[in-house]
């Protein structure tokens, strides 16, 4: 089944001249790095192509490869190709796009139909693996900088095979990928995990204050001066949260991270069981079952959302663990 979705995507690709490749706003190495290696492989392989990897750029993303800026107004019917996003309305980069066709490529659950051609697998756990298992089950060409970006994303999106969606399968296409790029790939950590000092310090007052509730939700509220006083952006939480994974008696821990400059907050869910992304749809938010997220401008949001993953994890904690 996977190699006939396989052909019919590299078919599609073929087919056109012009390709877009987008991924969701506020991006992770997951969604960047499965962009441009895909961007990269087309063009390797076929250089006559315009391929264009779109949507705002992360200054601490530049390490992953380059985005590029075009008028998508001026494009003659592209092909579209999503990764990452499981929704339309949180796609980055395809404002006034007027596409051809489209091809979705996701490990989130399904919540739409884009309209075209669509390839979920929730099971895989990243968008770099899927898009591994397209280059290397395919004609696309696999260099070493798309092997670099595709093994960073699966590293990063597993937290370094950690985390349950890490399946026998995601062994299989790594050790392919290493073995036909013949990757250093021990040298590649330091893209992903070296970090300036002043991460290093906002990660101890993320220690620091964690509330944690009598049911194991753990939750911290990340203001505009904190984030001034430790000189980070309003990313670095999210990229800290898997940090968490392993406090004992905690289910369920978020961080929200006040955005000031475009007056939302950014909240990131993780979970050790309790279900969490049917209650981040109820905030216009989602993701997976044990990793979420939620934007909104309103505290009241937050605070209600804090209130409903702690109920959840009063459910887990009275359902689950006390019959275990």
């Amino acid at each position: 089944m996977q190699k006939e979705i396989l052909k019919k995507i590299a078919k599609k690709i073929k087919q056109y001249n012009t390709i877009v490749i987008a991924r969701h706003i506020g991006p992770d190495p997951d969604a960047i790095c499965s962009q441009i290696a895909l961007r990269d492989s087309i063009k390797e392989t076929y250089p006559n192509k315009n391929v264009y990897a779109v949507g705002a750029g992360v200054s601490k993303f530049r390490k992953y490869g380059s985005l590029d800026k075009i008028q998508n107004e001026t494009l003659q019917k592209p092909l579209l190709i999503t990764v990452d996003v499981p929704n339309m309305v949180r796609v980055d980069g395809i404002e006034n796009l007027k596409y051809a066709d489209v091809i979705q490529i996701d490990h989130h659950p399904f919540e739409e139909d884009f309209g075209g051609m669509k390839w979920i697998e929730e099971t895989s756990s990243s968008t770099c693996q899927m898009v591994a298992s397209l280059i290397l089950n395919t004609n696309l060409v696999l260099t070493e900088s798309v092997a670099e970006n595709l093994f960073l994303g699966i590293v990063s999106d597993s937290d370094r095979f950690l985390l349950s969606y890490t399946t026998v399968e995601t062994f299989e296409i790594v050790t392919t990928l290493l073995k036909r790029s013949k990757l250093a790939f021990t040298k590649l950590y330091e893209k992903l995990y070296e970090r300036p000092i002043e991460e290093v310090r906002f990660h101890g007052y993320l220690s620091d204050h964690f509330t944690v509730t009598e049911n194991g939700f753990a939750f911290v509220k990340i203001s505009d001066e904190v984030i001034q006083e430790y000189k980070v952006d309003t990313a670095t939480a999210s990229n800290m949260i898997n940090d968490f994974n392993f406090i004992k008696d905690v289910y369920v821990w978020t961080f929200a991270t006040f955005d000031a400059k475009n007056g939302i907050y950014k909240v990131n869910i993780r979970s050790k069981g309790p279900i969490i992304n049917e209650i981040a749809s109820k905030y216009n938010g989602g993701g997976h079952k044990f990793a979420s997220g939620v934007r909104t401008p309103n505290e009241s949001d937050v605070d209600m959302l804090f209130h409903d993953l702690d109920e959840a994890c009063r459910e887990y904690k009275e359902n689950v663990i006390k019959n275990a």
